[in-house]
């Protein structure tokens, strides 16, 4: 089952935060262990990233997220590093899908990435479309993902959702 409702510190990236930037390409020839790839996130921009995140924390960043090259590894070590969620004022199309592909909870709110800061306490209601700063004492709102993506996320990512409905089927 999905949990729908997230809260954690806020870790603060800027736009265009390309998938080289989450994860060199290089990184991903050291090994096929993703939690030992994923130590290696963000080291570009923040070298000891990996070791300061906790399970639970989120990521907030601005427009384009994701961009750059459709390697999947870039999801894959933010959420072997336990992040529960990426918000963001936009995500690249192909970083987007490959999330929620793997089961890793997004979020698209440009109100949120402009307002939250680095260090914030925030939750994330996935189900009511919204996003509390509880360090603020603010609150944004967001869409709401639509079902077939809640569901994929529900079952843990796309290749768990289709063993579960005997492929592509949208539960009602």
């Amino acid at each position: 089952m999905l949990k729908t409702v997230f809260k954690g510190k806020v870790w603060k990236f800027g736009r265009d935060i390309n998938t080289d930037i989450i994860i060199a390409g290089k990184r991903k020839y050291d090994t096929l262990d993703i939690k030992e790839i994923a130590k290696y996130a963000f080291e570009a921009i923040n070298h000891d990233f990996s070791k300061k995140v906790k399970d639970g924390d989120v990521i907030v960043a601005g427009a384009n997220f994701g961009c750059g090259s459709s390697r999947e590894h870039a999801p894959l070590v933010i959420k072997a590093l336990g992040i529960s969620a990426i918000i963001a004022e936009s995500f690249a199309r192909i970083f987007y899908r490959n999330a929620i592909n793997i089961g890793l909870s997004i979020v698209e709110c440009k109100e949120a990435s402009e307002k939250i800061e680095e260090g914030d306490e925030v939750e994330i209601n996935l189900e009511k479309g919204t996003i509390k700063n509880l360090t603020k004492n603010e609150e944004y709102h967001f869409k709401p993902l639509p079902l077939m993506m809640t569901q994929i996320l529900n079952a843990g990512g796309l290749v768990p959702f289709l063993s579960e409905n005997n492929g592509y089927q949208i539960k009602q």
